[in-house]
């Protein structure tokens, strides 16, 4: 069911806007209902009439029906209040639910700002639920560059926004505004940065750059929610059996059960029609409905069948081997979040739910630029000078290991004119570039020159073995990550940096790679002060063994290994034994 929020202080117009945007976007074809939280007593039936006097004398629950509508009342009494997810899976499947109020609530909203009513400061300052302000005044100022702003009696582009941001238009507008030229800037003075210091900058400047689009649940493996998934039902959706046997209503703590067994059966799909009297029993097997009067199921392992009576010895546990309807998942709870990548094992639990298509960030799409002219792709011949292009094909398939569409954009010469149309091809075609070589600042080093000419390039000189230089460039508003020619850096730099930014330009939360500590089986000495990430494999006997060459140009080493060693900046020697830090390829994707 597809949520949309319209929340504010008190007195800003958050009704008023309610009631445009539903005459407005079910004038455009879409049902709606409505939910809307009160922070104070309420009443809506009159005093003095027959159901008020119910309610008051005790009623829990108050059917009100006529002919025109029906309502139904349910009194608390002293219970907590009951979560938006509890309140949604009481309403009838429509195109859109409409919001009001729920601020804590985590769905997506537009905040409804008045100046003239303004008492508060701005909920979208401190909420990264609200998508948009509504307001009569100017931009207010402080909102961060992903919140939106509307002139509060544009109702139809406010609409349009609602539409957009739940996936109800046929072809949805980009979420998001395009990334700052500025995005990749370090701090004036850094000579070295560290690693972490590299990471969180693109953590805290990076945001999801693709549109949102429906697909189905057959389809949506490896794609990232675009907004929280509710369950559409309960599961399992009615009381079920456990196990193969009898089912009866009350068990007790008598010692001996004499029961009497009713003709027919409830099986998974065929369920027993008729109600099941006291006294008496009824064969079920797995996965059937409990039929009414039965709330208890005994194994049929442990019951002698006498012609048509039914003993077993107790004591028996009431709704002993019968599963509760939504003792699982409850209908409208959350059961996968936005930013979530969707599994097979997701899949499963979408489709048990009933879900039959769900919101889904379109693919990021990767494009792959080689460069230099001593590179030839394989299966070419080469001179000794010249070398095989690895880092083309290394990358293409990481993009693609990792969910991505990969876009293969070629390889260029050393020649700066048509590395320009290469990259403007880039730009048109992905959403992320990666190339590989040119981006020292040599002579020969053409992807920098060029990407300096545009003003966007930043070099960033990380303390890290293998990979110091890293590019960082905005080409036609799509960004650049300039990796290093080695084929060795060019993978731990995509690994440890581009991995966890890709995660976010395609719309999840920034994923930090599994990690655990191992003995090592070798000795090694490093300086201080910068960090490296050796070739590891981990053994069968628990420990890690370090590839025998440092050297980057060895690739072989990639092949042999199966994680990544981290030695922190501080240390600057391992014994045989000592603990040290393992990164799987598996944790990476890969």
């Amino acid at each position: 069911m597809r949520v949309f929020g319209v929340t504010g202080w008190k007195n800003n117009g958050k009704t008023g806007l309610m009631e445009r945007l539903i005459a407005e976007i079910t004038s455009r074809g879409f049902t709606v209902s409505t939910t809307k939280h009160a922070h104070h007593r309420f009443d809506i039936d009159k005093e003095g009439k027959d159901s008020y006097r119910h309610r008051v004398a005790g009623a829990k629950q108050v059917l009100l029906s006529s002919s025109q509508r029906w309502a139904l009342l349910d009194e608390l009494r002293g219970e907590e209040e009951p979560y938006l997810a509890e309140h949604l899976s009481r309403l009838d499947p429509v195109d859109l639910v409409l919001v009001e109020g729920f601020k804590a609530a985590r769905h997506p909203k537009i905040e409804v700002h008045r100046e003239s009513a303004a008492r508060e400061p701005l909920i979208a300052l401190n909420d990264p639920t609200i998508r948009a302000v509504a307001t009569d005044t100017a931009a207010p100022e402080g909102l961060g560059p992903d919140v939106l702003v509307f002139d509060l009696d544009d109702t139809a582009a406010i609409a349009d926004f609602v539409l957009e941001q739940v996936g109800l238009v046929t072809e949805p507008k980009p979420d998001f505004p395009p990334l700052r030229d500025d995005c990749f800037a370090l701090p004036d003075g850094v000579e070295w940065t560290p690693v972490d210091t590299a990471l969180a900058t693109l953590r805290d400047r990076l945001k999801c750059v693709v549109r949102s689009e429906t697909v189905p649940v057959s389809a949506a493996c490896g794609r990232i929610a675009a907004q929280d998934i509710l369950a559409p039902r309960d599961n399992p959706p009615t009381a079920n059996s456990a196990v193969d046997g009898y089912g009866f209503a009350n068990p007790t703590a008598q010692e001996a059960y004499r029961l009497t067994l009713v003709d027919g059966r409830a099986a998974a799909g065929a369920p027993y029609q008729s109600v099941v009297p006291a006294g008496h029993a009824v064969r079920i097997l797995t996965g059937a409905a409990l039929p009414e009067g039965v709330d208890s199921v005994v194994m049929q392992e442990d019951v002698q069948l006498v012609g048509n009576e039914l003993r077993f010895s107790g004591p028996l546990k009431p709704c002993a081997n019968a599963r509760k309807a939504g003792e699982d998942v409850r209908k409208g709870s959350v059961i996968v979040v936005e930013g979530e990548e969707i599994t097979p094992q997701a899949i499963a639990l979408l489709s048990a739910t009933g879900c039959d298509e769900v919101e889904v960030r379109a693919r990021l799409r990767v494009g792959v630029l080689s460069t230099g002219d001593e590179l030839v792709p394989a299966g070419e011949a080469a001179t000794p000078t010249q070398t095989y292009d690895a880092n083309r094909p290394m990358l293409l398939e990481l993009a693609k290991a990792w969910g991505f569409e990969p876009v293969d954009l070629g390889h260029v010469p050393d020649d700066r004119a048509a590395l320009k149309t290469a990259l403007d091809q880039g730009a048109e075609s992905a959403d992320v570039i990666f190339t590989s070589g040119g981006a020292s600042a040599g002579d020969e080093d053409h992807v920098s020159a060029l990407l300096s000419a545009q003003g966007t390039l930043h070099h960033w000189r990380i303390a890290l073995k293998p990979g110091r230089p890293l590019a960082l460039a905005m080409w036609g508003g799509v960004p650049v990550f300039g990796l290093p020619g080695n084929p060795v850096a060019a993978f731990v730099c995509a690994l440890i940096f581009a991995r966890p930014a890709l995660g976010v330009l395609a719309g999840a939360p920034w994923r930090l790679p599994l990690a655990f500590k191992v003995p090592a089986d070798f000795t090694k000495k490093k300086k201080a002060g910068r960090r490296e990430y050796l070739r590891g494999r981990l053994n069968s006997d628990g420990t890690v063994s370090a590839f025998e060459s440092e050297g980057s140009g060895r690739i072989s080493g990639l092949h042999w290994a199966n994680g990544l060693i981290e030695v922190e900046e501080d240390r600057t020697q391992i014994s045989e034994g000592e603990l040290v830090r393992f990164l799987p390829f598996a944790g990476f994707g890969i």
